[in-house]
């Protein structure tokens, strides 16, 4: 059995070797047909320039004189002025040449090609060596393969004692080293050489047979410690380092294979795996700086590819040893693709980030807006912090230790990538990777039950008198302290500035929102101490506003990131302690507070923190705790809420009016007419409430104050947009007002029909034996209050005066949109009149139609509709408004029609010839008007009549 096994090792030594042999034996001819190709490619390029009418190959240089090889010179001049067309034979050689020169093909900025990407570049060259080469890389995985092997069978069979093995191993490593070196030197590694490549493949393999040793030494037979043979490492991987330097970099991508592939090899060793973390580390080093010394990209690219896949291969199969040594590991990765490419402690990457040059691609036009893909060390930095990122952030199991250690990484390196940005303009993007998935791990920690949030949330469920838990501070420390590290970065000026100001007014306040979304401190440790971390925070921001003020002076955009993330902290705590009343209040505050500061320091920003607060008290008022607390709610704390707020909107609009803030003006302004008409519309609802001593939902008087609050909430919506619809978010909010006015819409609709004058009469006069559902309909169809002031001018006067204020205000939208409100909101007006005569005459009981209508009644409705249409008719003469005369006409016509078809027949005796009298005195009047109108608009056409001129004596 062992002579079988040492055939089949001669065997697999001897296909390499016969491999290499046979590529020698053969390199005389691929040289002899690589001249012959040549030779080829010249005869074709003299055929097609005698076929194109020039002249064959370039004969050699000639050593006449310069006066001999004149006539030589002008000869093909002559030949070509005399072929040449007639409008060019007398133009001087050089304008000649200008004119025959075909003019330049320009291109357009789309069809100019872009440049490869370095990364497709490398990939590009790869794949053909492979395939004109392969056999180079068979050859060199043979030869490493066999020397790890022979240490694997000596193991197995018990050939040599354990010393013995390795020492062949590493023996044979450094035979194969040599006899790389020996070829190298005697045969030569270059292009023009017949030992191409095979000096690297030899010492290739050798470098691979080497590492095998090595680890076989510390994990299969534990002859030395694990720093000696980390040492053993480095020796072989700076040799390595060297030989790269001098054979190309096949050599160093042999090595970088067969050393990450060597402990795949090593799999029957049952020790603990985590040291082989350190030995990647190791290789990544040797890959990257061959990169760094050669720059040979494809190399540092292949090194990380291997480095992640064996790592991750690796903590997928190994324990909790393995996960704590691979979180470090995968930390340490992105270091090291930084700052070995940089040959720096500091890295200098410039041009743009990594983001930008995928945005070039993704985008028309980016070569205009001066987008240039990113440099190779940009992609391979970016690509690294991102893996490593999302490895570190899955890394760990349910255990509490771990979570710490992969928080703290990813905290260490957010700092640590924040402040190397500042010397690396291309590291912005990727700076920001850490803390991204450092939020992210708070809240996949909680989705996912991990142990340190089980702990926190069951601190107190045995045991009341526990320690008080810590890690809510901690991770609130956390965010300020990348907080205050981008604060540095943005006091440090640069192109990325106003991004780095941003991070740290966001960073610290939105890691605080993410403990509230999923882990709900307050629940655990209280709402005052939650609270005062969130005071904090508005401290913390205070100071980051304080320092920007310094830096900056007049320049106020950074600043207003502070302070509105100062206001946004404050009413977090606001939130956190606060009722549903006192909330309300306090975040009116903030945006009062907002408006002020901007009239103090002059912030245009804050208009985005005013804007955000006018929708955040809107959801208030109207959904949460909205309409419905309003209703029902304590009435002074309802006064409080609303009234509060009005009061608020009118401040901030009276604060910001001699500012250039149009925005804002536009935000509040709207938000205090809807305001003030839900406050009217909530009292109007309460006090018919108190004083029917019902709270019926579905009266004539609930859905027209419901209508007049939706149509409020859609008009602000249409006068936020100014009458434009170009922008997305005026897009939205025209969505909004159509969503609120179909609401307001079918609320008036319904108003109008429960309207008392359209009640049923069914048990009217019998209402005792009634059942429970006729006495809530007689209730609803019954008007409360006094004439003038009751529920038909809540129900139909209050929404009428909504419509009409809108047509009044928002002069920016369609004048057709107006006129329609106008019209709609009129003709409200009119039913409510009509409504208010019939309860002078018949009271609040006796309002439905069908019982009947009074002659006192029938001739005041008469004595309206002429006073209304002589109104209008006058108002149009004195206006000018041809319009308002149409309505005005319209409605006399409506009054001679009453007269005459209705009065007529109902009414008789004295009743009647008044109605006649009156109509046709008024008709006489209206008449006597309109001529007088007519007569003074021909005199104004036609001008002032002039003086007559005096008298001459002839």
């Amino acid at each position: 059995m062992e002579g079988l096994l040492i055939v089949v090792a001669l065997v697999v030594l001897g296909i390499p070797v016969a491999v290499i042999g046979l590529i020698i034996s053969q390199s005389g001819v691929k040289e002899r047909l690589s001249e012959a190709e040549r030779k080829i490619s010249d005869l074709r390029n003299d055929l097609k320039r005698l076929n194109e009418g020039g002249a064959a190959t370039p004969p050699p240089r000639s050593t006449k004189p310069a006066a001999q090889l004149e006539p030589l010179r002008a000869a093909p001049a002559k030949a070509a002025a005399a072929s040449a067309p007639p409008d060019m034979a007398d133009t001087p050689p050089k304008v000649a040449a200008a004119k025959a020169t075909p003019p330049p093909v320009t291109r357009s900025a789309s069809e100019v090609p872009r440049p490869p990407s370095p990364v497709a570049t490398a990939l590009a060259q790869l794949g053909p060596w492979l395939q004109q080469n392969w056999f180079y890389a068979v050859s060199a995985a043979s030869l490493a393969l066999a020397g790890i092997f022979l240490v694997q069978y000596g193991m197995e069979n018990g050939l040599l004692p354990p010393r013995a093995r390795v020492a062949a191993a590493l023996a044979f490593g450094a035979a194969l080293i040599g006899v790389g070196e020996f070829i190298r030197r005697r045969f030569g590694d270059d292009a023009q050489s017949v030992t191409e490549y095979l000096p690297s493949v030899f010492s290739g393999a050798g470098i691979v047979t080497l590492f095998g040793g090595i680890l076989s030494a510390r994990m299969l037979y534990d002859l030395i410690g694990g720093g000696a043979a980390m040492g053993g490492m480095v020796i072989v991987a700076l040799v390595a380092m060297v030989l790269g330097w001098m054979h190309g970099p096949l050599l160093v991508a042999v090595g970088v294979i067969g050393a990450y592939a060597a402990p795949v090899v090593l799999e029957s060793s049952n020790s603990d795996a985590s040291p082989l973390f350190g030995f990647f580390a190791v290789i990544a080093v040797l890959g990257l700086g061959v990169d760094t010394i050669r720059r040979w990209g494809w190399i540092s690219a292949l090194t990380l590819v291997l480095a992640y896949f064996m790592g991750f291969v690796l903590l997928l199969g190994g324990g909790s040893n393995v996960r704590w040594t691979a979180q470090v590991y995968f930390a340490v990765l992105p270091l090291l693709a930084i700052l070995i490419p940089a040959r720096s402690l500091v890295p200098d990457h410039a041009g743009p980030p990594a983001t930008l040059g995928l945005l070039r691609r993704l985008t028309l036009g980016a070569k205009e807006r001066g987008l240039t893909w990113p440099a190779f060390p940009t992609l391979l930095a970016f690509s690294s912090v991102a893996a490593s990122s999302v490895i570190v952030l899955i890394s760990y199991k349910p255990g509490a230790g771990e979570i710490w250690l992969s928080v703290a990484l990813l905290s260490v390196l957010s700092i640590v990538l924040i402040s190397w940005s500042d010397r690396a303009p291309a590291l912005q993007d990727a700076a920001l990777l850490p803390p991204v998935t450092l939020l992210l791990s708070i809240f996949a920690q909680a989705e996912n039950g991990r142990a340190t949030y089980r702990q926190f949330t069951q601190t107190y469920a045995q045991d009341i008198e526990a320690a008080f838990p810590w890690i809510i501070t901690i991770f609130i420390a956390i965010g300020a302290a990348i907080s205050l590290m981008a604060l540095w970065r943005a006091l440090r000026a640069g192109q990325f500035g106003v991004i780095w100001a941003l991070i740290a007014a966001v960073f610290a306040p939105a890691m605080a929102i993410m403990l509230e979304m999923t882990w709900r401190p307050a629940e655990v440790i209280g709402a005052y101490p939650w609270a005062l971390h969130a005071a904090g925070l508005a401290a913390l921001m205070a100071f980051v506003a304080e320092r920007l003020a310094r830096a900056d002076g007049a320049y106020r955009l950074r600043v207003s990131f502070a302070v509105m993330s100062m206001l946004a902290c404050l009413a977090f705590a606001f939130v956190i302690v606060l009722s549903s009343v006192a909330l309300t209040v306090a975040l009116a505050v903030t945006v009062l507070a907002a408006a002020a500061l901007d009239r103090t320091w002059n912030l245009p920003a804050m208009t985005w923190f005013i804007a955000v607060g006018v929708i955040t008290l809107g959801y208030r008022l109207v959904v949460d705790p909205g309409l419905e607390y309003g209703g029902t709610g304590p009435l002074a704390a309802v006064l409080v809420a609303y009234c509060g707020t009005l009061a608020v909107f009118i401040a901030a609009l009276w604060l910001l009016r001699p500012l250039e803030r149009e925005a804002a003006k536009v935000m509040l302004d709207s938000a205090a007419w809807s305001t003030g008409g839900l406050t009217v519309s909530i009292l109007l609802l309460r006090w018919i409430e108190s004083y029917a001593g019902s709270n019926l939902m579905t009266t004539h008087w609930t859905f027209g104050l419901n209508a007049a609050i939706w149509s409020g909430l859609a008009l602000a919506q249409v006068q936020r947009t100014q009458g434009g619809t170009e922008k997305l978010l005026d897009k939205a909010r025209w969505v909004l007002a159509t969503i609120f006015g179909l609401i307001g819409g079918s609320a008036l609709v319904t108003a109008m029909g429960s309207a008392p004058v359209f009640a049923t009469t069914y048990g009217w006069g019998n209402a005792a034996p009634l059942s429970e559902h006729i006495l809530i309909r007689m209730a609803q169809a019954q008007v409360y209050g006094p004439v003038l002031f009751n529920t038909l001018a809540a129900a139909y006067l209050v929404p009428a005066a909504v419509l009409l204020a809108g047509a009044w205000r928002l002069g920016a939208i369609d004048a057709r949109m107006r006129m329609a409100l106008g019209a709609v909101g009129a003709a409200l007006v009119a039913f409510w009149g009509f409504t208010v005569i019939r309860h002078f005459w018949q009271g609040g009981d006796a309002m439905p139609l069908s019982l009947g209508i009074g002659q006192p009644e029938q001739y005041t409705y008469t004595i309206v509709l002429l006073l209304a249409g002589a109104g209008l008719f006058y108002q149009s003469l004195a206006r000018r408004s041809a319009l308002i005369r149409k309505a005005g006409l319209v409605v006399i016509g409506l009054a001679v029609a009453k007269v005459f078809l209705i009065d007529v027949t109902d009414l008789d005796g004295l009743t009647r010839v008044f109605s006649l009298l009156v109509l046709g005195l008024a008709l006489a009047a209206l008449a006597w008007l309109n001529r007088w109108a007519q007569e003074r608009d021909r005199a104004e056409a036609q001008g002032p009549v002039p003086p007559p001129s005096p008298p001459t004596l002839d």
